[in-house]
């Protein structure tokens, strides 16, 4: 089988990550995904010629594999014809224009829904559709920064804070748009009504950071009790031959760091013995902590993290990114697949993470060029190829 999106049609008019990562993964579970790119220019901005052969190149291919792309004029009545015609046999329509751009062609929810009024309308903005930063214009990195998370990405023993250097809030939007898809669909099956999504970038960055990031902002009375933010205990640690990372969540698990640097009895000193002594006194994390890395220090990699496994203390080792293609697990679980592009060549990318076992989801391993489905899909629709050349001569399709 396909996958459990299978048959679900899906019109994607995004560009960059937020947009189709999202639209990615539902052609992933089996949707057929339709990619509308611009006539000029490089069309979606992820082509940017970099890590690239053939034309093709991984920004792109990361984030649109297993869809068909069409490249369209929008600024003519000609090419937002083929909109409304390919409208009428979507499920999915999914765009993330800056306020009020899309609605100014013509392509906005009332116009769609007229034509198809089962459908399901997902709008991604950076700051939503109203509002003082509504019209601003939004990257990754800015909506780290209104969101709290550049301000909180920090090593208490290296008090500097610094970007998540991967596009953070873009993919947790983009996770919260395939989620949002999905219920939508789930709904229309339970009430055969589409209905409009509205997603702005910075809630979903919040949502996504909230849980543990944000623990002392959310209990509001002043009687309630403070605490430890994970962040604070979480340990990237130096030993003599390179960095481990260890994460101890609790008294058993920070005996056992104890225990593994050959010092059981500093877990049972008074000030270090509980969450509540160090919570009681947070100089007391920094005491046991520099001891711990001065321990750590005459260690190799490979004896401290086989003595913190021992011990049961969640631990592993600081990977390069060619160490992790060929890590052990990764290797086992098929976590990546190599696939040929005929133009790109081999190409190795990760599965899909969801395994399912009553519809198992094969993506569909391809990358489009623009607008190279033009004519199949314009076809498909009924047009003649008389019709197509003039779309072409126009300026409507390239």
């Amino acid at each position: 089988m396909a996958g459990p999106l299978e048959g679900y049609k899906i019109l994607d008019l995004t560009q960059v990550v937020s947009g189709p990562f999202a639209t990615m993964l539902l052609a992933d579970q089996g949707a057929d995904v339709i990619k509308v790119e611009p006539v000029s220019g490089l069309g979606d901005i992820t082509r940017l010629p970099s890590f690239d052969k053939g034309g093709i190149g991984a920004f792109y291919m990361n984030n649109n594999r297993g869809k068909q792309s069409i490249s369209l004029d929008l600024s003519q009545d000609a090419g937002r014809e083929v909109i409304k015609r390919l409208i009428k046999e979507t499920d999915v329509f999914v765009q993330n224009f800056r306020p009020g751009a899309i609605d100014r062609l013509g392509l906005g929810y009332e116009d769609l829904v007229a034509i198809n009024p089962n459908l399901i309308y997902i709008s991604i903005s950076g700051f939503g559709p109203t509002g003082p930063y509504s019209g601003r214009p939004v990257l990754d990195p800015v909506i780290q920064g209104v969101c709290g998370v550049i301000s909180r990405q920090l090593n208490p023993q290296i008090p500097f804070p610094d970007l998540i250097r991967n596009l953070f809030a873009d993919k947790s939007t983009a996770l919260t748009v395939a989620q949002a898809t999905t219920a939508a669909l789930l709904a229309r099956e339970r009430t055969g009504n589409g209905q409009f999504v509205e997603i702005p970038m910075v809630d979903a960055c919040m949502y996504f950071f909230w849980p543990d990031a944000m623990m002392d902002l959310t209990m509001v009375d002043e009687d309630a009790n403070g605490g430890i933010l994970l962040s604070t205990v979480y340990n990237l640690t130096e030993c003599s031959d390179g960095k481990i990372v260890y994460f101890a969540a609790s008294d058993g698990q920070r005996a056992g760091v104890c225990a593994a640097v050959g010092h059981p009895e500093w877990a049972e000193d008074e000030r270090f013995s509980s969450m509540a002594a160090l919570a009681a006194n947070p100089q007391n994390f920094v005491i046991l902590g520099e001891m711990l890395a001065d321990a750590f220090l005459l260690m190799t990699c490979d004896e401290a993290i086989e003595a913190l496994i021992e011990a049961d203390v969640p631990s592993g080792p600081v990977l390069t990114g060619e160490e992790a293609i060929s890590d052990p697990q990764i290797v086992h679980n098929g976590t990546l697949v190599e696939w040929e592009h005929p133009d790109a060549g081999i190409v190795r990318q990760p599965k899909p993470a969801a395994r399912f076992s009553a519809t198992p989801a094969e993506p569909k391993y391809a990358a489009a060029h623009r607008g190279q489905h033009n004519e199949e899909t314009l076809l498909g629709l009924g047009y003649t190829n008389e019709e197509i050349t003039q779309l072409k001569e126009t300026g409507v399709i390239g």
